[in-house]
């Protein structure tokens, strides 16, 4: 099976400019590509996971990828998918931002010895000259065309800022500096940036006269049309500071069983053949793909060791062991508490077993919540510094998300 066939057989091609180009170099291996990461938070997600895996196969085979960090872009924000305009972040802010990815990327593609490129579009977005670059390439563009873009149609009635506006052009500025700089004629991205890549495709043809190509890749969505990679607490972070690995287990160990197989295609590197063999698995056979599933993306993001352990935990856990060693915790400080004891409510929030005081409330009160194995339902019910025991107290929240509690 060819590269592509794979690519396809996985289900991770939406849609492409040029199916036969595309899959002549990327088969051969002289694919000089890449993806854009827009530096809105201080760590990837799992929105980024598709792409990064994406690269990470492309490179194996040979091609070269280049991760384009949006230090320019990120100072606009891009308008796809949203429904409101993003939150103007400071220069220093995006630099800490760029500087937390590139640590978290290294970890699946390998930039040594020019395998791949980590390039910075701030190097020459922000010294573009405003009269030049209309000049030069506004010309390029009609207003028109960009309107019918899916990512400004949904804007138009609430309203759309002119600064988003740019982010289009901006973003294709990008895709004809890289072609000049490092040869680079293929872009791929989200299935939500085929309009901003085709902007970059048709600048280069107009104003190099050469062909460059697009390629998008299939979101991340569940069973139910909805993105993955969302929990009740917020975002699933590859960052092991903001979700920890025994968390990140759990969100793949707990996915619908509708999405357990579409989930080991489009991320995991395990044989389609072994993929294909679990696809007829049913009842307690699919808790092991999910087992299986949860163990591969563990291991990709945090490491073979971190797996295993986040493994052992939850399947303590589960069997109802007392072994919480490898489970999530928070240490309290003596400022936590007041008068010697801490609110339940406090210690949800803190834990980030819920993301609001409300949530926690309405939580207890349906009865979703337990310390130390006993549900409870008082809203006002404390914790004394006192009672914790030296090896943890276990604050669960529903069926599957434990969270440890120990004092300092």
């Amino acid at each position: 099976m060819t590269v592509w066939e794979e690519l396809k057989a996985r289900g991770l091609i939406a849609q492409v400019t040029d199916e036969d180009e595309i899959k002549k170099m990327v088969n051969e291996g002289k694919a000089t590509f890449y993806i854009g990461f827009d530096p809105t938070a201080d760590s990837l997600h799992v929105g980024h996971f598709m792409a990064l895996c994406l690269m990470k196969r492309l490179q194996m085979a040979g091609n070269r990828p280049i991760a384009l960090l949006g230090g320019g872009t990120g100072m606009i924000g891009d308008p796809s998918g949203r429904t409101d305009m993003r939150q103007m972040m400071t220069k220093e802010t995006i630099q800490h931002n760029i500087d937390c990815f590139k640590k978290q990327m290294e970890r699946f593609i390998d930039f040594s010895d020019g395998k791949a490129l980590m390039v910075n579009n701030a190097d020459w977005l922000l010294d573009l000259n405003y009269v030049e670059l209309l000049r030069d390439v506004g010309a390029c563009f009609s207003v028109n065309r960009m309107l019918t873009a899916e990512c400004y149609k949904q804007r138009m009635e609430r309203g759309l800022s002119f600064l988003e506006f740019n982010y289009m052009i901006m973003q294709s500025y990008d895709f004809y500096m890289l072609y000049q700089k490092y040869g680079c004629n293929m872009q791929f991205g989200g299935d939500d940036q085929w309009s901003n890549m085709l902007g970059g495709t048709e600048l280069i043809r107009r104003k190099l006269g050469k062909d460059a190509y697009a390629m998008t890749i299939t979101l991340l969505l569940n069973s139910e049309g909805k993105k993955m990679g969302k929990t009740q607490s917020g975002a699933v972070w590859l960052d092991p500071n903001k979700t920890s690995p025994f968390d990140f287990y759990q969100y793949w160990r707990n996915v619908d069983d509708a999405d357990v197989i579409k989930c080991m295609r489009l991320l995991t590197f395990l044989p389609l053949e072994q993929i294909e063999e679990m696809a007829s698995w049913e009842g307690s056979q699919l808790n092991k793909a999910k087992e299986i599933l949860a163990y591969e993306l563990t291991g990709l993001v945090h490491g073979e060791e971190e797996a295993k352990k986040a493994q052992e935990g939850a399947r303590a856990l589960f069997a109802g062991g007392a072994d919480t060693a490898n489970m999530p915790s928070t240490e309290l400080a003596d400022e936590d508490f007041q008068d010697g004891s801490v609110d339940l409510i406090t210690l949800l929030v803190k834990t980030g077993l819920v993301p609001t005081r409300s949530e926690g409330r309405r939580a207890i009160e349906q009865g979703g919540v337990s310390v130390d194995g006993e549900k409870i339902t008082d809203i006002k019910y404390t914790v004394a510094k006192e009672n914790i025991p030296e090896n943890g107290l276990v604050l669960k929240r529903g069926k599957k998300k434990f969270h440890k509690i120990l004092t300092k």
